[in-house]
């Protein structure tokens, strides 16, 4: 099937509630257009650099999300353009993406990346320590930042188990902090796990390889 018919395969099958962000990193800008002339207008990139000259090129209805891991001193090359950072880890990054979101006026939406999988290589921060980290934004008052939600990758496996107690943890942080932090984005679900996301709770899922094919590693 073409990428078109991908997309408009995904946004007939989603429920209402769930976003699709599509995920086009190492694709051509031609795939992302094409993905575009179908009524896609959210997509997720991991490498800074690259949404930042994906952006240069395509159409400005597009909402970037950055949803790879964010290193402090890249941050300034999409404080201008980024819609959501999914995988907001520290303290610290959250102040550097404060402070590169003032010097353009504007707040960035943010997610907290909570570690759910068993696998060491996944980001994220311990669960239990989300609580602190909420405490010490308020606390600094880093208003050009605004947490809106979650997210979180579970473990690379076929147990359906495990990775309904994955997201399950997500969805349990997500539903303890709602309404203190008016939350209502939960990233959770890839390619290979989004139905199992879905049913537990999801409202955001990221989808590659489902749209775009295979990925192009170089």
């Amino acid at each position: 099937m073409s990428i078109a018919e991908n997309i408009k395969e995904f946004k007939e099958k989603l429920p209402e509630h769930v976003t699709l962000v599509a995920v086009s990193k190492t694709k051509p800008t031609r795939d992302l257009q094409q993905a575009y002339d179908a009524g896609q207008r959210i997509f997720g990139e991991n490498k800074i650099q690259e949404m930042a000259a994906k952006w240069e090129q395509l159409p400005k209805d597009i909402e970037w999300h950055m949803i790879g891991h964010v290193q402090t001193n890249k941050v300034k090359y999409m404080a201008a353009f980024v819609s959501l950072i999914h995988a907001v880890d520290s303290l610290k990054l959250l102040k550097e993406i404060n402070k590169q979101a003032k010097k353009h006026e504007r707040v960035i939406d943010c997610l907290i990346q909570l570690k759910i999988a068993s696998e060491e290589s996944k980001f994220g921060l311990p669960p239990a320590d989300l609580g602190s980290l909420l405490a010490q934004k308020k606390e600094l008052q880093l208003d050009h930042v605004r947490i809106v939600g979650l997210m979180g990758m579970a473990t690379f496996t076929e147990d359906e188990q495990q990775l309904r107690r994955e997201f399950g943890i997500l969805k349990e942080k997500y539903d303890q902090y709602q309404q203190s932090e008016a939350f209502h984005v939960l990233s959770m679900g890839m390619s290979g796990d989004y139905p199992i996301a879905i049913a537990a709770g999801s409202t955001m899922i990221r989808v590659g390889s489902a749209i775009f094919g295979a990925r192009n590693y170089h």
